[in-house]
């Protein structure tokens, strides 16, 4: 199986202080590959390392959009990485508050249109319906994500599971192959945790995609994840399936045991 995320041997210094260590992480087509490990691990900054909002101090990234070989992105702009088609969420949820819903979901299709300035001034007939066609494709985007019926409502006013739900929608705009998402379960109740659940594995179907994914709900993790990779301090410290990852001994000492007694 085609790998489309090679990262190999990545390390990241910050001054002092190494927050990556070493890191060897393939995710292969199709794949749903979960990235777990205790607060301050160093998930967040290796997403960040992936996406070239970071570059690596040391070690190299190697992402292979759709119909291409691999390519070495480490050092890339991030804008020109969602161009090659690699899409993330954030732990924080970064929706434009005071943009409408669908808004915030033609916004993304930037990367995907060809109108520049010139366009822009004088909107001739092919901008205009490359208009019209981002104004379709991201209403059925939503539609896709049940978020149709509020397309014309502020993105400050959608209940919180679905602010969660418009940043996926927005990063699918970009017509990913790979889709990272940080934490997307973070802060939602059982019942929204589990239409997460099955909403990530509809759009890996629906859209051909490949998706890696850092989250603390081990539950869901345990049950869509193909293979798990453990960080601690910065370095891996276990990959495998999910029932070798929870029965691995250093697994349950730094991560999981310390869940099961929280």
């Amino acid at each position: 199986m085609e790998s489309v995320l090679d990262v190999r041997s990545v390390s990241m210094n910050f001054g002092g202080l190494r927050a990556l260590n070493d890191v060897t992480v393939v995710v292969r087509d199709g794949e749903i590959v979960s990235l777990i490990g205790p607060n301050g691990a160093g998930k967040t900054t290796f997403f960040n390392c992936v996406t070239s909002i970071y570059k690596p101090t040391e070690g190299e990234v190697y992402f292979t959009p759709r119909g291409s070989a691999p390519l070495r992105i480490s050092g890339m702009k991030p804008n020109a990485v969602t161009a090659l088609g690699m899409a993330r969420t954030f732990q924080n949820i970064r929706l434009f508050q005071n943009m409408s819903v669908l808004e915030n979901v033609m916004v993304a299709r930037h990367c995907r249109t060809k109108a520049g300035i010139f366009g822009a001034v004088f909107r001739p007939g092919w901008v205009r319906r490359e208009e019209a066609e981002i104004v379709e494709k991201s209403y059925a985007l939503l539609k896709a994500l049940g978020l149709h019926r509020w397309y014309n409502e502020l993105a400050a006013n959608l209940p919180y599971g679905q602010q969660r739900r418009l940043e996926i929608a927005r990063a699918l705009a970009t017509e990913p192959r790979l889709l990272l998402l940080d934490e997307p379960a973070a802060g939602m109740n059982p019942q929204e945790t589990a239409a997460l659940k099955d909403l990530v594995l509809q759009i890996r179907d629906q859209f051909g995609l490949t998706i890696l994914l850092i989250e603390h709900d081990m539950s869901m993790v345990m049950s869509i994840s193909e293979r798990i990779y453990v960080m601690e301090y910065g370095c891996l410290i276990a990959e495998g399936t999910p029932e070798a990852v929870s029965h691995d001994p250093r697994v349950i000492k730094a991560y999981l045991g310390e869940v099961e007694h929280a």
